[in-house]
């Protein structure tokens, strides 16, 4: 580097406020992901960091509670869940006091007692409307209730369905599990309505905490397109896709416009590593030494670099630049290899 030269900027660069999603980001089941605990507490000696989850089977309380014995200092306002964001969807719909009919855990039934409504577990006391969301206790018996309370389409006088979030899978420390995305189906099949979703990627739960923390620029941490990222593109802010979570370089390769990150890494150590100039030239691209270009229906390495995370780099943005859906591509097996760490 010269005497004058600049330092190439970092991710965290600009950012007054870092918003990061939990599972597959910061933990997986009960344990911190690596090095994510000491890369997020060096983000806050000098920004604000605020917490988003889909995971509606706990309360603000105990999520902090949970960070901070993972080593992180969290409070609860620090804490946006998808329950706090159905309530704010549900309130225009459904004004408290109405009688919700809640399919989920503890972290829902808190929120809608907070928010003024009352609870109830079943389609034989009437609700004003159906709130589903993850918790892991949920049964086939709750699924029902919801069904019975539903059997009426919307438009027909029924009440209304809020999903806090439409996730399909969850990750586990054990591997991946089925997410609230995939009870919601269950009901859905069952009636064939759609349930309105108040979290990820829809953008309430985003603009929430936009505004709880005060942010002029955001930058938001995810492991999933379908929601992480498409929800900080709808809402204009920059994201870094993490490979700790669900999505792998497979994903990202074919990462549909409106869901493509701003940055992507392998772990959390990178926020705080020089993000790596794109660099294009006569149809090739490059990024920190690894070279990919999109000729006709071919993805051609020209050259590996030092680091598997950099061609991932260069071969996502060749492939998005050629504006050719990579399913009709002809894509070397190395571009999807994956080396990275899973959950």
């Amino acid at each position: 580097m010269g005497l004058f030269s600049k330092p190439r900027p970092t991710p965290l660069d600009g950012v007054d406020v870092v918003l990061a999603d939990l599972d597959g980001v910061v933990y997986a089941g009960p344990g911190a992901l690596p090095y994510a605990v000491d890369s997020l507490n060096l983000v806050a000696e000098r920004r604000r960091v605020g917490y988003i989850t889909n995971n509606a089977s706990r309360t603000d309380v105990s999520v902090a509670e949970h960070l901070t014995s993972l080593g992180l200092t969290v409070a609860p306002h620090e804490v946006v869940t998808s329950p706090q964001a159905a309530m704010r969807l549900l309130t225009s719909m459904v004004p408290p006091p109405a009688k919700l009919l809640i399919v989920g855990g503890e972290g829902l039934v808190v929120e809608a007692e907070k928010a003024g409504y009352t609870v109830t577990r079943s389609a034989e006391d009437a609700p004003d409307a159906v709130v589903q969301g993850f918790a892991p206790e949920v049964a086939w018996t709750d699924l029902a209730e919801a069904a019975f309370a539903l059997q009426l389409p919307e438009d027909e006088g029924g009440i209304p369905w809020i999903a806090t979030n439409s996730d399909w899978t969850i990750p586990r420390e054990r591997g991946v599990a089925p997410g609230n995305g995939t009870l919601v189906s269950a009901v859905h099949t069952a009636v064939g309505r759609l349930a309105t979703v108040a979290g990820k990627p829809e953008t309430p739960i985003f603009e929430e905490a936009i505004a709880r923390f005060g942010a002029s620029k955001t930058l938001f941490i995810g492991d999933r397109l379908d929601t992480d990222i498409m929800g900080a593109a709808r809402v204009g802010i920059d994201s870094v896709l993490v490979f700790t979570g669900i999505d792998r370089p497979k994903h990202v390769l074919a990462a549909p416009e409106g869901s493509r990150p701003t940055f992507i890494l392998s772990d959390l150590r990178e926020l705080h590593e020089p993000y790596p100039q794109t660099q294009r030239k006569d149809g090739v691209v490059t990024v920190n030494g690894a070279s990919v270009r999109v000729v006709g229906g071919d993805v051609e390495i020209l050259a590996e670099g030092s680091r598997h995370i950099d061609l991932v780099r260069a071969g996502a943005t060749a492939i998005w630049d050629s504006g050719t859906p990579v399913f009709v591509l002809r894509v070397p097996e190395k571009l999807y290899e994956d080396p990275f760490h899973r959950p």
